[in-house]
């Protein structure tokens, strides 16, 4: 009991007596300081101020109306109408895109426009016919939304059109009230002529009930990401304690196997094919738990298990490689390339035409965006190539050979200089410092 207790009140100082030394504070202090400053840094400053950042956004505009021009015009109103859209919306913010109704269904359903303004056959006759005693209807344009784009972009989109429309109902009200003013119309007349036109929204390219308003394709493909990077954490530390490089402690519990001679590239190629091979387990449960159990909606299940397992390796595998070439940092450097700077370039949640330039740079490259736009096409987008998923597969392949060349040819060069991981030091005695 004395040697026990005496070995108790002895802890408590020692530690004390190791904490005063000023080199075991600094790399922790400095890498937690950057770590949470960066993510910071990164993540609010994506997303405080979509309106404020947004540079043009895709939205169709489709003008379907046959006339005939009103007296005096030579064009119909759905074409002035047109011309009125483009010139009230702030500058660069929409990229309206002049449409056929066929060229906005198929853009619609591969993701190429975030939503549609649509004026009917019969804009021209229904609007003139507010000024008669024939009037039956009340003129209509459409807005079509695409919630397979995220609902956050589809919103946007929405409400842009919405506003426009707004502002032609506005400006087509002040032509007819001054006719009919002209013709004595009456108050009521005139107060219903003030904003003649209405505006029906409705889907434009469904997706399933259960799709989490367009968000699951973003949550699947973060899913992908974290199974990848953690799995390849964890087979890194797994291999690293079995060849006896670490120890192993769980809990109370610590184990400290014999070293295996093996060099660092022989060590690289023993991770990353079992980080191959683990991943097809993973991405199995990950497919199951999410459709089957959850009851995602999802098609294509065969090329949607392929895609994301290479997805998933292709995460993996860039951890290998970078936990390979830059050892007990690897893990915060793979983080910041396959997380904080990934999720917000991805364009998932927040349009990228909705983010500072710095975060569409970052997307050209950034594995989140290139496989958010494969799942994102093949979830909602009849697995068109041209929704995404060409770009999917060309940057998994990118970022397979790109993990390959970067991890062999740094632990080749390690090996060459003889930089070899079987060195041993002696213990530091208490009080030591670090």
């Amino acid at each position: 009991m004395t040697s026990a207790g005496s070995g108790q009140r002895q802890a408590l100082p020692r530690a004390f007596a190791v904490a005063r030394h000023g080199r075991l504070w600094l790399v922790p202090t400095v890498l937690c300081a950057l770590v949470a400053l960066l993510l910071t840094l990164l993540y609010m400053g994506g997303i405080l101020n979509p309106n404020g950042n947004l540079r043009r956004l895709p939205v169709a505009l489709v003008d379907t109306d046959q006339g005939p021009p009103q007296p005096g015009q030579q064009q119909t109103l759905g074409a002035q109408v047109s011309r009125s859209v483009v010139a009230s919306t702030p500058a660069g913010s929409v990229q309206w895109r002049r449409l056929s109704q066929a060229q906005m269904q198929d853009q619609l359903a591969s993701g190429k426009v975030y939503g549609a303004l649509v004026i009917p056959a019969d804009f021209t006759t229904s609007v003139a016919a507010l000024t008669t005693p024939h009037a039956s209807t009340r003129p209509a344009l459409t807005i079509l939304t695409n919630p397979g784009l995220g609902s956050l972009g589809s919103s946007l989109a929405g409400r842009l059109t919405q506003r426009a429309a707004y502002q032609v109902s506005l400006t087509i009200g002040r032509q007819l009230t001054t006719q009919a003013s002209s013709q004595g119309a009456d108050a009521t007349t005139l107060a219903l002529l003030g904003d003649p036109i209405g505006v029906t929204t409705r889907v434009g390219h469904p997706i399933g009930r259960q799709s989490g308003l367009g968000l699951t394709a973003f949550y699947f493909t973060l899913l992908l990401v974290l199974t990848g990077f953690v799995g390849g954490n964890i087979i890194n530390s797994g291999v690293d304690a079995g060849l006896g490089y670490t120890d192993n402690e769980i809990g109370p519990w610590h184990t400290r196997r014999p070293t295996v001679p093996i060099s660092r590239t022989q060590t690289l190629l023993l991770k990353m094919l079992m980080t191959a091979a683990i991943t097809v387990l993973t991405t199995s449960l990950l497919m199951i738990a999410a459709i089957t159990i959850l009851g995602m909606d999802a098609s294509h299940l065969p090329l949607l298990w392929i895609f994301s397992y290479c997805a998933s390796l292709a995460v993996g595998l860039g951890v290998q490689a970078i936990n390979a070439a830059f050892g007990g940092i690897g893990q915060v450097v793979s983080m910041f390339v396959f997380i904080a700077l990934a999720l917000p370039s991805s364009g998932a949640t927040i349009p990228l035409q909705a983010v500072p330039g710095f975060y569409r740079f970052l997307a050209l490259f950034e594995p989140m965006r290139q496989l958010s736009d494969g799942v994102r096409s093949i979830l909602y987008f009849d697995a068109r190539a041209d929704a995404g998923l060409t770009r999917g597969w060309s940057m998994i392949a990118i970022g397979v050979a790109l993990a390959l060349l970067f991890g062999f040819a740094m632990t080749l060069y390690y090996d060459r200089k003889g930089l070899h991981r079987m060195t041993a030091r002696p213990s530091a005695t208490p009080g030591e410092a670090p």
